[in-house]
């Protein structure tokens, strides 16, 4: 994620929050800035063309802050329809950030996962909200002030939704740097008798003075198992 922030707010600790709740859906492209409103308490934007998230906060807003949602479900009846205005008491200004973003990020992930972009903004809200209300414990109303029952907003399964979005174990990884492992290199001796060609490629007896090969890796691997000897090691590269 290319992340930056201009409001008083803590860069590093709401970088570490949006990407906490990013996951598992991938990121590595994602453009998020995070400013400071002109004037309404909060903003949002989601530029598909250039997977870019602005989110917008005003300065002057207190905490906690009461939010209104279009997270009820929706009635009709013949010539009618309408929503109930449910609110969620949001504790703090790094919250409401990530209720924005949060509700940025699944626009984006619905045109990512190639479903219709159109009339998906109460979706969008209940994914915000649940966060909200999973991880910081965001209490629900309804249009009295009481509690609203779970049931009563959270009627979908959000990520099977947008399960075709791309998701961080979709990302390609490098292949491990294989070992260096010795293999045999055909030789051809130009002017020799075909009845000398095997005992020239023979291993030959080592000169005087010199180890034995054989010698030199039975000494290495005893060195090895007895911690005195260090060898080469080809880790993964992630």
């Amino acid at each position: 994620m290319d992340f930056a922030n201009t409001t008083v707010l803590d860069s590093e600790r709401l970088e570490r929050l949006l990407l906490r709740h990013t996951a598992p859906y991938r990121h590595d492209r994602l453009i998020v800035r995070v400013r400071r409103s002109r004037g309404a308490d909060f903003s949002g934007a989601c530029y598909y063309a250039t997977s870019r998230i602005f989110v917008n906060l005003g300065s002057r807003n207190q905490y906690p802050y009461l939010l209104a949602t279009h997270i009820a479900r929706s009635q009709s009846n013949a010539p009618h329809w309408w929503r109930e205005s449910f609110r969620v008491l949001v504790a703090d200004a790094y919250l409401l950030v990530l209720f924005v973003y949060l509700h940025e990020l699944f626009h984006y992930l619905v045109k990512a996962a190639g479903r219709n972009t159109r009339r998906k903004e109460a979706m969008c809200d209940r994914f915000a909200t649940r966060v909200l209300v999973d991880a910081y414990g965001c209490p629900v109303l309804d249009a009295r002030g009481r509690p609203a029952p779970r049931s009563r907003w959270d009627i979908q399964d959000l990520h099977a939704f947008v399960a075709a979005a791309p998701k961080t174990s979709d990302a390609p990884v490098r292949v491990a740097r294989a070992a260096r492992v010795a293999r045999p290199i055909p030789v051809r001796i130009l002017g020799a008798a075909r009845g000398d060609k095997e005992a020239a490629l023979k291993p030959r007896a080592p000169r005087a003075g010199l180890p034995d090969s054989r010698a030199l890796q039975a000494g290495a691997k005893s060195l090895a198992e007895s911690g005195q000897l260090l060898l080469p090691f080809w880790g993964d590269e992630v």
